[in-house]
């Protein structure tokens, strides 16, 4: 089993290097991975276990969560707030709904089944959007909204979806219990996520002086401990999880970027298993039953709950048609629907398996062909920007102590700025110093004689109240190249 796990990690690695000019996003490479090792073409694994393949996606989705929190900035919530918000929670009702009433009336699929296909695929996929788009950028404002939504969704999909399954196994008494129970779920959940992250800043002040080492571990007890103090008393641990990871994203704490950069790895990691499981419970000769009820659900949620869902949410906002249109297309779904996807079978609901095939068709259409064009209709649309280059080496300040002091990057657009700027004609402010610069593929330690040049990814160490001073002294040195003659 060790061997074969080895042999399917290293052939996720291969594919994506293969498969690069195509920009494929790894939940296809894991998916058909995991497909391929799977019971019904290699044959290497057999894995049914509906129940099994739930709490190992779940625990891993507990991660995914809580990075998605630590990295959605407070700047960025401020800039679009409530029309990311209205998407990520009143959009994934207003999406469920629509997609379940459709599906009831076309393809008369019981309302109360309908509705849970609906609550399924109704959240989108933050990382298989930015993989995909990693090649181009966005307006802050279109940029900041399809990812915020996107990262925050996934909880009132997962509330919304268990809710669903409760009321199909007559586990809900009444409708006042539902809507407290439903209340508490969502507001105890990012009560304790809050309160939780909070405690999670003050420990790490409190152990700054141990072996970094310690520091990873100390984060993954908060992070678990933000889903399992929710669940003991009932409220929801994925929302918790999130808003815990929200609360220390926004912080300061010591040794905070190297925590970044591990959660990264952890987001990535619990991403793979996840979709190489999810791939592996797939029995593609099984899908020829659900064909028509899968492509359905992905039209009807493409080209008619998505597009409402935007218009109506954004109805208030000053987004474009032409911002809207985009906002339709690029809500992808990924990892979450096909995670919630096994809870009707964990849950012992009738037809769960075609439930979850349906969801995998769907969602695996969302992938190939949303995910594929998604580049092409920002391009068509005009909203695409070159996005800035992505260096092969980076420099990251690495300290367990409390400092003023911020290492951050600065790049000289080419496309903007013409010219030269020589370092010893800077006047920065006390305590900053040029580190690195990062010129294409070539490595530059700074003198004061050293050429800045446009292209160049300069690395400052500068106070955190000095950043934009610096970089407007930096690139003031160059001429606008649309002011050149």
């Amino acid at each position: 089993m060790h061997a074969i796990a080895a042999i399917i990690l290293i052939t996720i690695v291969l594919t994506a290097r293969i498969a690069h000019k195509w920009s494929l996003p790894l939940i296809l490479i894991a998916l058909g991975s995991g497909i391929l090792f799977g019971s019904d073409v290699a044959g290497l694994v057999y894995f049914d276990n509906y129940k099994l393949g739930k709490q190992i996606a779940d625990t891993a989705l507990i991660f995914v969560l809580f990075a998605g929190g630590f990295g959605t900035k407070r700047e960025s919530l401020k800039l679009v707030m409530a029309p990311a918000l209205a998407l990520s929670t009143l959009g994934i009702l207003i999406t469920a709904l629509l997609s379940g009433v459709a599906m009831w009336s076309i393809l008369g699929i019981t309302f109360p089944i309908a509705c849970l296909l609906g609550a399924i695929v109704s959240s989108t996929d933050a990382a298989a959007v930015f993989s995909i788009l990693r090649s181009r950028s966005l307006s802050p404002r279109l940029s900041s909204i399809t990812e915020i939504e996107s990262a925050t969704n996934d909880p009132m999909a997962v509330l919304l979806t268990a809710f669903i399954i409760q009321i199909l196994k007559n586990e809900m008494n009444s409708p006042l219990n539902i809507g407290l129970s439903f209340i508490w779920q969502l507001a105890g959940g990012a009560a304790i996520g809050i309160l939780i992250g909070m405690a999670g800043i003050g420990l790490f002040k409190r152990v700054k002086t141990v072996d970094k080492g310690y520091f990873y571990i100390l984060l993954v007890g908060i992070v678990l401990l933000s889903f399992g103090f929710s669940d003991i008393i009932k409220a929801n641990g994925m929302i918790s999880a999130f808003f815990a990871g929200y609360i220390m994203g926004n912080e300061q704490f010591p040794f905070k970027r190297n925590i970044s950069t591990f959660l990264d790895a952890l987001s990535i990691i619990s991403n793979t298993i996840i979709f190489v499981l999810l791939g592996l419970l797939v029995f593609p000769s099984h899908l020829g039953d659900v064909w028509l009820q899968g492509i359905t659900l992905f039209l009807i949620l493409t080209f008619v709950s998505r597009p409402l869902t935007v218009m109506l949410t954004t109805i208030f906002s000053r987004f474009s048609i032409k911002e809207k249109l985009f906002l339709s297309w690029s809500g992808l779904r990924g990892a979450v629907p096909i995670v919630l996807a096994t809870y009707p079978a964990a849950a012992g609901i009738e037809n769960s398996s075609d439930i979850y095939n349906t969801i995998f068709l769907a969602v695996t259409l969302s992938i190939i062909i949303q995910g594929t064009t998604i580049g092409k209709v920002a391009d068509f649309l005009k909203l695409s920007l070159t996005a800035k280059p992505k260096p092969d080496q980076t420099m990251e300040l690495v300290t367990i102590h409390e400092s003023n002091l911020d290492l951050f990057e600065l790049y000289v657009d080419e496309n903007i700025y013409g010219g030269k700027a020589v370092i010893s004609a800077l006047t920065l402010p006390p305590d900053t110093t040029i580190t690195m610069i990062n010129r294409k593929e070539k490595i530059i330690a700074p003198k004061g004689n050293t050429q800045i040049q446009p292209g160049d990814i300069l690395y400052v160490l500068a106070g955190d109240d000095t950043v934009e001073v610096v970089t407007n002294e930096i690139l003031n040195k160059f001429s606008k190249k649309s002011e050149r003659i």
